[in-house]
């Protein structure tokens, strides 16, 4: 049976894997191997004079859940703009990527200045590309992300060189990844973005797949569609 290593932290690993459909989880194994630890940063959270809040995370999101509400937020994904919905934020989805929140913006021109919770480790220059486009916007890291080794039954599974899928959701993930990744590995590679697939093309695999959007409904098209071509190679049948 394959196996699907999930390397996310391990609540949103869970939340994707309970949204695949199960006759999809009936056809793998799943292990659970993260390779970030989520920590929210020490001290105290205020949002100052700012009008307006930057999520590109459900980080984020849990980081300010000492804010009081009222602020709109501007969220990288339907998913992190769903997630600061459920907390009570005034939540706007604006692209699902940090270039185009930018970019939207830039263009919509809210009321600032605007305020980016971020995790320490970022990409983008969010907070730095809206101050020089003439939106004033400060960045301020409220959570770490701590890098984790491979589980000894995920490195089990990928040195076995049974199909193993690999979900590999963001560049820091995809970077540890291929760092400690055994060598005599053969993973099938699903990338959420050209951003996450660059560090993995150094690797051996089976396959590498760039997801058609960066969300978690086309990653989860993907696991199904990695799921389905080795369900051909057996002889089997698609997962449905």
């Amino acid at each position: 049976m394959p196996v699907l290593l999930m390397t996310r932290p391990q609540a949103a690993a869970e939340g994707f894997t309970a949204a695949l459909p199960d006759a999809l989880r009936a056809r793998l194994t799943i292990l659970y191997s993260p390779l970030l630890d989520i920590r929210p940063l020490p001290g105290p959270l205020e949002a100052g004079d700012a009008r307006g809040l930057i999520f590109t995370s459900a980080n984020g999101v849990a980081a300010a859940a000492a804010l009081p509400r009222g602020l709109p937020a501007y969220c990288v994904g339907e998913a992190t703009a769903g997630a600061a919905a459920a907390a009570g934020w005034r939540a706007e989805a604006c692209g699902g990527t940090a270039d185009a929140l930018v970019d939207r913006l830039l263009e919509t021109r809210p009321d600032g200045p605007l305020l980016h919770l971020r995790g320490a480790h970022t990409r983008g220059d969010v907070a730095a590309r809206l101050t020089a486009g003439g939106l004033p916007c400060a960045g301020k890291a409220v959570y770490e992300q701590m890098l984790l080794p491979l589980t000894g039954e995920a490195e089990a599974a990928l040195k076995a060189q049974a199909p193993v899928i690999a979900p590999l959701f963001s560049p820091r993930s995809a970077r540890q990844f291929s760092k400690i990744c055994p060598a005599e590995a053969r993973p099938i590679l699903l990338a959420l973005s050209p951003a996450v697939a660059d560090p993995l093309k150094s690797l051996n695999y089976k396959g590498l797949q760039i997801c058609k959007m960066p969300t978690a409904q086309a990653m989860a098209k993907a696991v199904q569609d990695a799921a389905g071509r080795l369900a051909r190679v057996e002889g089997g049948q698609d997962p449905q």
